[in-house]
């Protein structure tokens, strides 16, 4: 049951979400307004427009959900394999996705105060890579120079 399920949502989010699809819907709803004078725009007529969309909007909200869930679950594997195989990456994060909210909390806490804390060191980093950068610039431009005037 639930491979089917997922194979079906699967094709299903493609497919809704595909131009054709959305093209199809708005010619669908052109077709019931122009319908509207043919029915004298009866409650029976606003009633197929609104029932129809409500049992599709209800379906999808499911499908939606389903393929969400698979992508999310999916990122976090990828993310996890990426930690695990990181040296000096903390291996703790791992399992981030199951932590509670006051764990999750407390991690944010510290990466700002870790972010705090570095923001002088990172300014001082870039600024002596950038002057490492231009001394690096000064000597290929010497070089030139020095080339073309022998």
């Amino acid at each position: 049951m639930n491979e089917f399920f997922r194979k079906f949502a699967h094709l299903t989010s493609n497919w809704v979400g595909s131009p054709w699809t959305f093209l199809i819907a708005v010619l669908v709803i052109i077709a019931w307004a122009v319908s509207g004078p043919l029915f004298h725009f009866s409650d029976t007529w606003q009633l197929v427009i609104n029932t129809g969309t409500t049992i599709v909007t209800f379906l999808m909200v499911f499908l939606i959900q389903n393929t969400q869930n698979r992508d999310a679950q999916a990122i976090h594997l990828k993310l996890d394999e990426l930690l695990r195989a990181m040296k000096g990456a903390r291996n703790a994060f791992v399992n981030l996705e199951n932590m509670s909210d006051e764990e999750l909390q407390q991690i944010q806490e510290e990466f700002a105060r870790l972010r705090e804390q570095n923001a002088s060191l990172l300014i001082e980093d870039d600024i002596q890579n950038v002057e490492a950068e231009l001394q690096v610039r000064r000597t290929k431009k010497q070089a030139k120079k020095a080339e073309k005037e022998a």
